[in-house]
């Protein structure tokens, strides 16, 4: 299986993305083909709303867009990795989610399997709530197959994330796949 990885955190080496590693790891070891995107350091506008690509595309915005859809649209998996920054998806992987309408009807037809891996500070159990929700919903609206969520409470740094059972939570999902 083809996995697409989009990282989304600003910081390169922070908690979000140690779980993509230990993620990666095992999708490896399980012989599945990984690449990564990293949408915290790309170059993506905010979607116009101007409707040029009629939900088709082309999209009229020059950007690192066109890539990233070539990779999606290649993969049979997309895992969506994330910090959560006030309960929901931090602002870089917002702007890809957004500009997923100049091509809904082939990413909907499309059935892909996707993943969830959430690195949040906080460990109140309302903490992963919302942004659970808008990722189920989004599944559900893009008919996306959820192969599984890592929702890490108290993982703030990475040293704190080393600690906690997630990195290997988020190993034995890419096993699992």
């Amino acid at each position: 299986m083809q996995i697409l990885v989009i990282e989304s955190s600003p910081h390169k080496h922070g908690s979000s993305n140690l779980l993509a590693e230990h993620f990666m790891q095992g999708a490896k070891e399980a012989g599945h083909r990984v690449t990564v995107f990293d949408a915290g350091h790309a170059t993506i506008h905010p979607c116009l709303g101007c409707d040029a690509c009629g939900m088709s595309g082309p999209c009229c915005q020059q950007d690192d867009m066109p890539d990233l859809q070539q990779q999606i649209l290649k993969s049979d998996m997309v895992v969506f990795v994330t910090p959560l920054y006030y309960f929901g998806i931090s602002a870089q992987l917002k702007l890809v989610i957004d500009r997923f309408y100049s091509f809904n009807g082939r990413l909907t037809e499309k059935k892909l399997k996707t993943a969830l891996l959430v690195a949040a500070w906080d460990r109140n159990d309302w903490t992963m709530r919302d942004i659970q929700s808008h990722y189920e919903t989004l599944c559900k609206y893009l008919h996306f197959q959820d192969q599984g969520q890592i929702l890490a409470t108290g993982c703030g740094t990475v040293s704190m994330t080393k600690k906690t059972a997630f990195p290997q939570l988020a190993y034995d999902l890419g096993k699992s796949l």
